[in-house]
């Protein structure tokens, strides 16, 4: 335990931290896909929430046709005021291509859509309902700091089970990233600021729905780095806090195939290195990939040392092979891609809770 303060605001939890809090005023936004239909982690989130009453909850939910209906019926059991937003349905769609907003479908476009919606509460809360850790002091917890001047709120915790540690995108790929570019860079307020975040790809935070609003949202795995990028942009350092929310365990995702580590790491670079460019900082990518290479090796050794430390399994030969693969992500962040922040959008959050409605109503 410790009660270290970084670049931004860091609330820690000295033991069972449960903060009076503005749930009342406050929407949670929780991404879900069919496969969380009825899971154990899905029905502790809920059950959570349920004993925290916000004001709504809002469940941007990816599912084909002939399970949409089960998943709203399902969410619909629980003693909370859910609106069931159904990304996938064609009146959506239509909407959606009516205003140029047409592209890939992922987590990122479904939590825009969401945001949209969420935002005619005073504040807004996203997390993922896979966290079988999940408990009711979260929400309390983001929301905290809200209520006494700050715009964004980011939580984080330890990913640490099994006798292992986790965490591996942030650990070995986002972390040494930043440093190699903080070491070229020195100075550099953009970098001192995602430098702060003791686990900067954790999908849990809190917003005014003002910052909401302004969010230009990616569409896949970049999500939490981007939100990190326009956070910076709007709030800054003096209007961030980052909350303790304890040990985190959810899925485990495998290194390699189209949706495993190494491709999320393509997105995170490009989130990153985008918010960095548009800090002001330009980056030498020729000697980036090495830079980060060697920025990852010292903190191989440093990991190392504290799972020994704890007496939990290492396997420094496997992290350093997830190191050679991550560095081929090191690269320009490429075409923008970015959903509009909403506050400039011809887009209504009104007609997309219709669409999505209707769309839902329609295969019931």
């Amino acid at each position: 335990m410790e009660y270290v303060q970084e670049r931004v605001a860091t609330l820690h939890d000295f033991g069972d931290a449960r903060p009076d809090a503005p749930t009342e005023r406050a929407a949670v936004v929780v991404p879900m896909t069919e496969r969380e239909h009825a899971s154990l982690a899905a029905e502790r989130v809920l059950s959570a929430l349920e004993r925290v009453d916000p004001e709504r909850v809002v469940v941007p939910l990816r599912a084909e046709a002939d399970t949409a209906p089960a998943v709203a019926d399902w969410l619909d059991g629980f003693a909370l005021d859910v609106e069931t937003l159904w990304c996938d349905g064609p009146r959506l769609a239509d909407l959606l291509d009516d205003h140029g907003l047409t592209g890939p479908r992922g987590k990122g476009r479904d939590v825009w859509l969401g945001l949209g919606v969420a935002a005619d509460s005073e504040y807004v809360v996203v997390h993922d309902a896979d966290a079988t850790t999940y408990t009711d002091a979260h929400v309390p917890r983001l929301l905290f700091p809200l209520d006494r001047g700050f715009a964004f709120s980011k939580g984080y915790y330890a990913r640490v089970e099994n006798g292992r540690l986790y965490g591996r995108l942030f650990r070995l790929f986002y972390r040494p990233l930043v440093r190699a570019l903080a070491d070229a860079h020195p100075g550099a307020e953009v970098l001192d600021y995602l430098n702060a975040f003791r686990y900067a790809l954790a999908g849990e935070f809190a917003a005014t729905s003002d910052l909401v609003r302004s969010l230009r949202v990616q569409r896949g795995w970049g999500l939490e780095v981007g939100t990190l990028g326009d956070a910076y942009a709007e709030a800054g350092v003096e209007g961030t806090a980052q909350v303790d929310l304890g040990r985190h365990e959810h899925d485990h995702r495998a290194v390699s195939g189209p949706a495993g580590l190494s491709t999320m790491s393509e997105q995170v670079s490009a989130a990153l290195l985008r918010a960095v460019e548009a800090g002001g900082v330009e980056p030498d990518y020729d000697t980036l990939p090495d830079r980060y290479e060697a920025a990852a090796e010292s903190l191989v050794r440093a990991y190392g040392t504290d799972a020994a430390f704890n007496g939990l399994d290492y396997d420094p030969a496997d992290e350093r092979a997830q190191v050679a693969e991550y560095a081929d992500a090191v690269a320009p962040p490429g075409e923008d891609t970015r959903l509009p922040a909403w506050r400039k959008t011809t887009l209504d959050s009104g007609a997309v809770r219709e669409a999505a409605a209707a769309d839902l109503e329609a295969i019931r």
